[in-house]
Order: C-alpha cells, then sequence, then structure tokens
C-alpha cells in the first residue's frame, strides 16, 4: 500500500509523535492503528442497529412517544414526593 502525506501543524505532530513513544510505536506504526481504531458512521448504525435488537429482545419493544411521556411524567411525581419527603 503507498504512503500518503498528511499536513498537521508542527504541534500535532509532536504530540502525536509522543504519544507514539509512550507507547513504544512508531508515529506510523501509531497512525495506522489510531484508522483502525474508531469504527467508520456505517459500522457504528449497525451498531447500533444490534444493540437496539438485543435490548428489544431482553427488555422488550421500547415504549411509544406518549408512554415514555407518560412514565416520565410519573417518575418526576415520585423524585418530587421523595424530595419533599427528606426536607
Amino acid at each position: 500500500m503507498p504512503d500518503a502525506t498528511i499536513r498537521v501543524p508542527a504541534e500535532a505532530k509532536e504530540r502525536l509523535t509522543a504519544t507514539a513513544a509512550g507507547e513504544k510505536l512508531s508515529l506510523r506504526a501509531y497512525l495506522v492503528r489510531l484508522a483502525d481504531t474508531p469504527p467508520t458512521p456505517q459500522e457504528r448504525a449497525e451498531q447500533a442497529e444490534r444493540a437496539r435488537a438485543a435490548l428489544s429482545q431482553w427488555l422488550g419493544p421500547a415504549p411509544s412517544p406518549e408512554e415514555r411521556q407518560r412514565l416520565d411524567e410519573e417518575l418526576d411525581r415520585r423524585l418530587a414526593r421523595a424530595v419533599d419527603r427528606s426536607a
């Protein structure tokens, strides 16, 4: 694979070089690892969908917006009651 040149401010290069050295890597190896680490937007979307499916299977379907609003209001009432008792 051919190399590419990336232009960054000198301070950024110095920081990246120091971070790489701290991990006993060359700057090139550190940047390659860094590029391989974060998921792409597509990969994040796929992970999120898998997580939603697992949560739905485990917890049941997500509440509707109306049900969520009702549950939030109930939680607010209970929290207000708890705060009143502790005062």
